[in-house]
């Protein structure tokens, strides 16, 4: 890695230790969506923006969360035009609406791309003199964002507790990073009575996205006491409970470990960062339209077959805490047993093991591009060259 990018990576490591990481007030269970109208209207809020994507709102699963908040004494209106991996017209579409309600409050509902949405179009809308695009950054908008709560409807990609959110240009391609400690919502509502409609196939995708935060955050150089201790919970929740959320989607129990697992994994990553996984997975996603959550959960034993003895002793921790063995068998083969469990959890849920998308000729610019987003930025435990992540990605070829 060039000498620029060790001593930018080193900066970023004082600064994330530094900065105080808001929590939400956070209700857990099955109603808990509801019982958090009744927080948002004693927060006077006036009026709110609902931010989610059209199927929810097909589904029914948005008026009854509409109606409580009327019931509160809060006012409503629903933009719904959220799309998978959200574009900047989404985000001002939905600021446009934000603006000619006169709404005050703005409540996300659904999976990472409506979560992520709301938080920026908050941050925008508190910030009207700057182009929403202009947020790109850290800490770009001056003013803190409108109150903002955040009920997930996928258990993955921790959007409700992280300080990040993910806006594409749809233009490049490329996927924009807002990061910012404000836009981490006031509340938040993990019910699992929202996930037992989840299909099975956005079940595993979303569940292996949490899973590669934690690990990730495990495995890197940023580690703390606190991130670790929410790692490994998240880890052992996804291990002992992904399978039968996948294979009964209306198990609440297993639907409640997940929200939580995803949530764990969410703080300890917007703290402890992420890694190459989804540095390649960002490129995945930004060429081909590959879902987020499905491309970390191919990527992911990928990268850990390189990492693995580099981060054994890590590995080894995490297979000890999940039941794999014990410490008397070695870093070396815990943290065989390790990988192949993630290996072995992607084929009890149906994760591929590939993608036929993928172009050799486009290999070298992502690899690249993904190197460019890692180096600097992400607490890796060995860096990857060009070479080795061009043939990282040619073998999640499918032919």
């Amino acid at each position: 890695m060039p000498a620029l990018a060790k001593i930018k990576l080193g900066l970023r490591s004082v600064i994330m230790k530094l900065i105080a990481q808001p929590k939400p007030l956070t209700f857990v269970g099955e109603g808990s969506s509801l019982k958090l109208c009744q927080t948002i209207a004693q927060l006077d809020a006036r009026k709110a923006i609902i931010v989610t994507d059209k199927i929810l709102v097909e589904l029914g699963l948005i008026e009854p969360i509409s109606q409580a908040l009327e019931a509160a004494g809060v006012d409503n209106v629903i933009y719904s035009g959220v799309t998978p991996d959200p574009v900047w017209p989404v985000v001002e579409e939905g600021l446009a609406q934000l603006r000619a309600e006169q709404c005050d409050t703005v409540i996300g509902i659904g999976g990472g791309s409506s979560m992520d949405a709301a938080k920026v179009i908050a941050l925008a809308a508190a910030n009207s003199q700057t182009n929403p695009r202009e947020l790109t950054g850290l800490r770009k908008g001056k003013q803190a964002p409108l109150p903002t709560f955040l009920i997930p409807t996928t258990a993955g990609t921790g959007s409700e507790v992280t300080i990040a959110a993910v806006v594409s240009d749809p233009d490049t391609h490329e996927k924009n990073l807002i990061g910012d400690t404000r836009i981490i919502p006031k509340a938040t509502a993990l019910d699992p009575a929202l996930m037992v409609g989840m299909p099975a196939g956005v079940t595993a995708a979303t569940g292996m996205d949490a899973l590669t935060h934690a690990i990730e955050a495990y495995i890197g150089e940023w580690p703390s006491e606190e991130t670790d201790m929410l790692a490994k919970a998240a880890v052992k929740l996804i291990f002992d409970n992904l399978h039968t959320a996948v294979e009964n989607g209306s198990d609440m129990a297993a639907r409640e470990a997940m929200a939580l697992a995803s949530y764990y994994a969410g703080m300890a990553f917007s703290k402890a960062m992420v890694g190459y996984v989804h540095a390649i997975a960002h490129q995945l996603g930004g060429k081909y339209g590959i879902p987020h959550g499905l491309a970390n959960a191919v990527v992911l034993p990928e990268v850990l077959e390189y990492s693995k003895d580099a981060a054994s002793h890590r590995l080894a921790e995490l297979a000890i805490h999940t039941g794999l063995g014990e410490h008397y068998e070695g870093d070396g083969a815990l943290g065989r047993k390790l990988i192949d469990r993630v290996k072995e959890l992607n084929q009890q849920v149906g994760i591929p093991t590939g993608f036929e998308q993928i172009q050799t000729a486009d290999i070298p610019a992502m690899a690249s591009a993904a190197l460019t987003e890692a180096h600097g930025a992400y607490p890796v435990p060995e860096y990857l060259d060009q070479a080795e992540c061009e043939a990282m990605i040619a073998r999640l070829q499918l032919k």
